[in-house]
């Protein structure tokens, strides 16, 4: 027996919000054409992001490179392609991996309560007294920077965000009369956690997911700029904009544009995250 809790009734609504809201098709399209550009990279540019031409540094952005080149004469824009490539790796890695250990901590924290509840919002509670970021830069200076720890610490700075709202949800539903017969029919508590409570909180979810996208590509960058994340000669968005830093007054693309990436990136991400987050309240406004 799957009894789910009726949450259709919002879904129209939420949709309506979602893709007729205003620029949210525009953000979406932008997102989706600079993950295309970053995934297909080694075939939209057959130039090698780390091939040294010392004939043609420093070159303004033109036809021949469109984002310019940088002191070792390698092409901003395949670097930026193939940074956004690792870049997105890493944080799409690490928001999925956050998701599922922060929501299923917060399934089953809410599901049995009592003194593992209470001790896993304690381990939640201690995590907030440190900022996301600086617990993340914190634990890579610790272990050292390689794309593996910093997916782990990312994971580990961001799942106590998942934990919390999904424990608040499930708890609200963890009384209804669905969850009180899968108990009385013999239902196992993982069970009632997969089958029962986990797709009545998958919209939350994956509003989560979405706002959890840009924080995480941010952390990542930061990690980067101040040398804790991807390292040299593998290009990242933030180690090119730490790179470009030294050349700001002769040759401003060299952080600008890949700057001017990211910021597109975690923008049009938060904006289709708060759009998926009203249209969710107007669905719970319906039932």
């Amino acid at each position: 027996m799957s009894a789910r809790f009726p949450s259709n009734s919002g879904e129209h609504a939420w949709g309506r919000l979602t893709w007729l809201d205003s620029g949210v098709a525009i953000n979406a399209g932008v997102l989706v054409l600079i993950v295309a550009g970053s995934v297909l990279a080694p075939w939209l540019t057959r130039v090698d992001p780390n091939a040294i031409d010392l004939a043609a540094t420093l070159q303004a952005p033109g036809m021949h490179h469109w984002f310019g080149t940088d002191q070792m004469g390698r092409d901003v824009f395949t670097r930026t392609l193939h940074g956004g490539r690792i870049s997105l790796s890493i944080a799409f890695c690490a928001v999925l991996l956050a998701g599922f250990f922060g929501a299923l901590a917060g399934l089953l924290s809410a599901y049995v309560g009592g003194r593992f509840d209470a001790a896993l919002m304690r381990v939640v509670d201690a995590q907030y007294a440190l900022p996301p970021v600086f617990l993340a830069m914190l634990i890579v200076g610790i272990c050292g920077p390689s794309m593996t720890n910093i997916v782990i610490v990312v994971t580990l700075a961001n799942w106590g965000r998942f934990a919390r709202i999904i424990r608040a949800e499930a708890l609200s539903l963890r009384e209804r009369d669905f969850i009180l017969i899968a108990k009385l029919a013999g239902a196992t508590p993982l069970h009632v956690v997969l089958r029962h409570l986990l797709p009545n909180v998958r919209n939350t979810f994956i509003v989560l997911l979405t706002l959890d996208i840009g924080l995480v590509i941010f952390m990542e960058a930061a990690l980067s700029f101040v040398g804790l994340g991807v390292q040299p000669p593998d290009p990242s968005w933030g180690g090119m904009i730490a790179e470009g830093r030294n050349y700001l007054d002769t040759a401003w693309w060299l952080s600008a544009l890949p700057g001017l990436v990211l910021i597109a990136t975690v923008l049009c991400s938060n904006r289709i995250g708060e759009s998926l987050q009203r249209g969710e309240r107007a669905g719970e406004d319906w039932r």
